[in-house]
């Protein structure tokens, strides 16, 4: 089943609701990419034991996908200063919710209580800022159902999933605000900005030992 094998349909099995889902991913390390850029299968994050938020909405996606939902996910993309976060959406009791992966105590699960993908994307505003005060989301994507890489195997690929990182960037996007809008913000309080100091996994202190695959503005991620 979707090219797996029985110990990681396992797993993915006991993963049957939301909830479920969202603890597993919190029990991965972060992916802090010590040896270069990932884009890792759900595979490659079962063995690795490690994520980013791009991997483990594809892995949330794969989950919900085993248990009768639509494997969707979904960028919140920021101004070219600061990094898009990627998330898994999922419908329940007629409402979305979202499944994230992050390293800081902003950006994190979403119960389904919203009516909308709007809504549940918008709530995510007063969270997303940068060490400078700055509110920086100013868009998201629409849903992109992984269904349509299936020929491509992403579910246990061994190799970096790139085409679908690629595709969630150059999607349409639905924009938040217009420049008016914009041009009145208002900067965060600094104790918001300080809590983003308050990080659930520490880097640790390894030598990189390969050079980090370039990429551009739009394809950079928040852990």
């Amino acid at each position: 089943m979707f090219g797996l094998n029985k110990e990681e349909l396992r797993v993915l099995k006991r993963l049957n609701t939301p909830k479920k889902i969202q603890d597993f991913l919190d029990t991965l390390e972060i992916n802090f990419e010590y040896d270069g850029m990932t884009c890792m299968s759900p595979r490659r994050v079962l063995r690795e034991r490690k994520a980013h938020c791009i991997e483990a909405a594809m892995f949330a996606a794969l989950a919900l996908r085993v248990h009768g939902h639509e494997p969707l996910i979904l960028d919140l993309s920021a101004v070219d200063y600061d990094e898009d976060h990627v998330i898994a959406v999922f419908k329940q009791f007629g409402k979305w919710g979202a499944i994230s992966k992050t390293n800081h105590s902003i950006l994190r699960y979403r119960e389904p209580i919203y009516n909308s993908i709007h809504e549940l994307a918008i709530s995510h505003f007063h969270e997303f800022y940068d060490y400078n005060r700055r509110k920086t989301l100013r868009s998201y994507s629409i849903p992109v159902n992984m269904k349509r890489f299936d020929d491509k195997g992403w579910m246990a690929s061994e190799i970096d999933l790139w085409y679908v990182n690629e595709y969630l960037f150059d999607v349409k996007h639905i924009e938040l605000m217009n420049k008016a809008q914009i041009a009145n913000l208002r900067k965060v309080d600094q104790i918001e900005v300080d809590s983003l100091k308050n990080t659930e996994w520490k880097k640790k202190d390894v030598k990189k030992t390969h050079k980090k695959r370039k990429i551009s503005v739009k394809q950079r991620i928040k852990s």
